[in-house]
């Protein structure tokens, strides 16, 4: 099997959304994104100095959620370094939003949340490789402990202007029914590794040599139905690679498997849904 490009990344993540106003709203006040491109049905955010968008709330109107299903755990934002941390945790502090949670997961440093939606977000920074526990095989184990919260807030500069230059979405987590199928999946097909596994209830799985671009669980349950087209939550990721022949080297893995999928933007981007109906695409870089 070929690997994916070692510089593979998630590119922006898209989540159906009932309250837009109120979302949007969300995303530009308390995480710190603004807005790039807006509508009346769709609002696309990024970082304050860059072009590039991480996130796209799109209006639907949901039925009610009656029953868990697969979909997003949480979304990840990746800071530059220590003190954008510190930023981003000072300003929720300040703001007074509620957390739930901050972790040292011994790659990384991490504080989470969670939409007006349910929607989970993970803010985070990686500590330098040099400290990882990365062993001979590649898999990198990862801990959770309590986070230095006082020593991240020591690093802040006490002036949050948002969320940096150079944030990026750097990995989602995905509640899914099946951790097998959805390792083969991304493993097999796409062509990532896997990089750690938790008590058999979670897989961590990147391209290169990241500790994981991909998250998956089965903390809701086994066996959970796909999230239906009208209900709010996610509706896809982006995988981004640095060329054509990337994106036609995942085809040609799904092509020898069988696995249906089908090409968009004249034939630039490769849309495919995995084992959980979770949506994806796969696409060049811009």
């Amino acid at each position: 099997m070929t690997n994916i490009h070692p510089a593979a990344h998630i590119g922006m993540v898209a989540l159906k959304v009932e309250n837009l106003p109120l979302m949007s709203e969300f995303y530009q006040e308390i995480i710190g994104l603004d807005v790039k491109k807006q509508t009346e049905t769709e609002i696309q955010l990024g970082n304050q100095e860059d072009e590039k968008i991480l996130l796209r709330l799109q209006k639907v109107t949901p039925q009610k959620k009656s029953q868990s299903t697969t979909g997003l755990y949480h979304i990840a934002f990746l800071l530059p370094e220590r003190k954008d941390l510190g930023d981003s945790l000072y300003h929720l502090l300040k703001v007074n939003y509620p957390l739930a949670g901050a972790s040292d997961h011994g790659y990384s440093e991490a504080i989470y949340l969670t939409d007006p939606e349910g929607n989970g977000i993970e803010i985070y920074r990686d500590k330098p490789k040099e400290v990882w526990t990365i062993e001979s095989d590649g898999r990198i184990e990862g801990i959770t402990i309590e986070m230095d919260a006082e020593g991240v807030l020591g690093e802040a500069t006490g002036n949050f202007r948002g969320m940096p230059s150079g944030t990026t979405v750097g990995h989602v987590h995905l509640t899914v029914a099946d951790l097998a199928k959805t390792e083969d999946f991304y493993v097999e097909l796409i062509g990532m590794s896997l990089k750690s596994t938790l008590q058999n209830s979670a897989k961590f799985i990147a391209a290169g040599d990241y500790h994981h671009h991909i998250g998956t669980n089965i903390w809701s349950g086994r066996h959970l139905p796909p999230l239906p087209e009208d209900m709010r939550g996610l509706n896809y990721f982006t995988i981004e690679v640095p060329s054509a022949e990337d994106t036609q080297a995942i085809a040609l893995r799904l092509n020898d498997a069988e696995y249906p999928f089908e090409w968009r933007e004249n034939d630039t981007t490769l849309a495919v849904t995995d084992p959980n109906g979770i949506h994806l695409l796969v696409k060049v870089e811009k």
